[in-house]
């Protein structure tokens, strides 16, 4: 199976196929290499080796088989020239933003991110004399007022946690690029099936893998995706150096994961977008945002941008904490948990748990109340959802 006829796969084969390694047994299933280091046949070989004169791997903390077939997977999924598998999701955020950047530059960055993306930006940048802005990043004109001379990142989520916000990509791409900026989107609500930042013009892309690409409540894992010279020039040597490597026995249940993601993407975007309609037709229901209806703040960026409508959404209770709290509660099939795109229903209330560490001026700022639940989507029969919705509504 040659290389240039995977570049003519679609999707749902290279999700299956691509980037596969057998060795001498022929198996069908990709191999687990549980190893930490390789043996070489001589002191030359090793030395070939080390020095980049021969291919093949030296040590598992940077580079192990297994993990090399879910790089070359994610790549053809994504259309990225190469990879960086991690540790977590949160090990791909904080090595995309930091292997490039030294004290004195500056990060601008959309407010709405995930507790934890927020704290690397505001918290641990700093102390590393790295200045970072914090900006509404639905409007263009917020990026552009916001440059510095010393800006050299662009990061955001798109759509964003939890209120799925959707920030123009190739806008504030084309901006990054005029004043030499690079850009950083972390893809993980839109799943890479349903939007392409590097098409769009984002020079890397993120994934916390242990969301929709695992998708089963099995392990952690996360990814960089970027042009080669980027990533062997900047991440390789901190990610060589620092260790935020992938397991082996996670890389193989990753790709099981990537198996079988277009058809749970799909199912679960099905049933998100009939139950988004029911929910925003209910009394105790104030809002309900989600990208794949006509209501969505941004919608026309959303048609223009994305295929699908993602498996997330976004509700605001009326009634606030207790109400939101009681209807958690009351919820039989829908498990409470803070975790996103897995097989089972999840629903967590952000203001005391994934964000609860913003002020409340942040979160308001956010659109995150205290009746704002963000309810993940999983394979159930989205009529049974629905009637397990509608009763913890009434319990409300």
């Amino acid at each position: 199976m040659s290389r240039d006829s995977e570049r003519n796969w679609k999707p749902a084969t290279s999700l299956v196929h691509g980037g596969t390694l057998r060795s001498e047994h022929g198996e069908t299933s990709e191999a687990i290499y549980l190893t930490q280091g390789y043996v070489y046949d001589s002191a030359e070989a090793a030395e070939a080796r080390f020095k980049g004169e021969t291919q093949g791997f030296i040590y598992s903390r940077y580079a192990n088989p297994t993990v090399d077939m879910f790089e070359k997977r994610m790549c053809a999924l994504e259309g990225a020239e190469d990879a960086r598998a991690t540790a977590s999701g949160m090990a791909a955020v904080t090595a995309a933003i930091l292997c490039g950047l030294r004290a004195g530059d500056h990060i601008l960055a959309a407010r709405a991110l995930f507790g934890s993306c927020r704290w690397v930006v505001e918290t641990l940048a700093p102390k590393y004399g790295i200045e970072a802005t914090l900006i509404d990043g639905t409007d263009i004109a917020n990026w552009e007022k916001a440059v510095r001379p010393n800006t050299k990142l662009f990061f955001f989520e798109s759509p964003t946690n939890p209120t799925l916000e959707v920030i123009d990509i190739a806008a504030v791409s084309a901006l990054a690029r005029s004043v030499g900026a690079r850009v950083v989107v972390d893809n993980v609500f839109a799943t890479p099936l349903q939007q392409k930042p590097l098409e769009l013009g984002a020079h890397t892309v993120v994934y916390s893998a242990t969301k929709h690409i695992d998708g089963q409540g099995r392990c952690l894992g996360g990814i960089v995706l970027s042009d080669k010279k980027w990533i062997d020039e900047n991440l390789h040597d901190y990610f060589r150096h620092t260790g935020p490597s992938l397991s082996p026995f996670n890389a193989w249940t990753l790709l099981k994961g990537l198996e079988t993601l277009p058809l749970r993407v799909r199912q679960q975007t099905e049933s998100a977008g009939r139950i988004a309609d029911f929910l925003a037709d209910h009394p105790k229901v104030a809002r309900v945002i989600y990208p794949g209806r006509a209501d969505h703040p941004q919608a026309s960026l959303v048609a223009r941008q994305m295929t699908g409508g993602s498996t997330l959404i976004c509700i605001e209770l009326k009634g606030g904490k207790q109400a939101a709290f009681a209807f958690e509660n009351a919820l039989g099939i829908v498990l409470i948990s803070n975790n996103l795109g897995d097989a089972k229903s999840l629903i967590t209330h952000p203001a005391t748990t994934t964000h609860k560490n913003l002020t409340d001026q942040a979160r308001a700022e956010l659109g995150i109340g205290p009746g704002t639940v963000r309810l993940s989507v999983g394979l159930e029969d989205a009529g049974d959802l629905i009637d397990d919705l509608d009763q913890a509504l009434k319990a409300a």
